[in-house]
């Protein structure tokens, strides 16, 4: 006896359309190198472990870049130089030479955040009416930085210019402040790499792990 099956096409049609998203927004990635170190950051539903292992790839990078005429450099004096060099538009030049092979890895993982992102925003790659930049803003402990960031966003001002200004002179905010920190990796560094020629970065250069419990200064 032969069964005879009638599957409705538009409940096969949806089963396939999930199936394919799904793939699509799959996280493959899996080179966690910081999965050791404390959480940082809570913004409800949210792929957490990758946005720790971006914001401290990103500081390992900044204090691997600006420290390596100077050994006993800080954190916190990356921060001011790396802010400084950002809003005065002298990082562009650099991210060859600072960007390692493994940040590499996680902006390729970030770029299937697909929210997190704006291309057609002129003025950043990041979209700031993002839920993650949402959190961040909400988030900031500072309170003058919090209500200056919400109001760009809400008049829809909001550039790597107009906020770098009282930005450059609270950088030090950022070294317990992991949200205002988070704001800088992805404004600042990550959202930049999509105008980088990523072919010119040596992927084979030497890494260096910071010490993230040495004391800022």
């Amino acid at each position: 006896m032969k069964i005879k099956m009638n599957l409705n096409p538009k409940f096969f049609a949806l089963v396939l359309v999930l199936i394919l998203f799904n793939c699509k927004n799959e996280n493959t990635f899996s080179d966690y190198q910081y999965a050791d170190r404390p959480v940082l950051l809570t913004c409800g539903d949210f792929n957490s472990k990758l946005y720790h292992e971006a914001l401290y790839s990103f500081e390992n990078d900044i204090l691997s870049f600006y420290g390596k005429n100077n050994k006993n450099a800080s954190q916190t004096q990356a921060y001011n130089q790396f802010v400084r060099d950002a809003f005065y538009g002298r990082v562009r030049l650099k991210f060859e030479d600072m960007v390692s092979a493994h940040t590499l890895k996680v902006f390729e993982a970030l770029k299937n955040e697909n929210t997190l992102w704006d291309v057609n925003n002129t003025k950043s790659h990041l979209n700031y009416k993002s839920p993650m930049v949402s959190c961040i803003a909400n988030s900031i402990q500072d309170t003058a930085l919090k209500t200056t960031l919400n109001s760009l966003i809400t008049t829809n001002s909001m550039s790597p210019k107009l906020f770098g200004a009282p930005l450059i002179n609270k950088y030090r905010t950022a070294i317990k402040d992991k949200y205002l920190a988070t704001y800088i990796a992805l404004d600042l560094f990550y959202a930049k790499l999509f105008d980088v020629d990523l072919s010119k970065i040596n992927s084979n250069k030497p890494e260096s792990k910071v010490d993230f419990n040495k004391k800022p200064e």
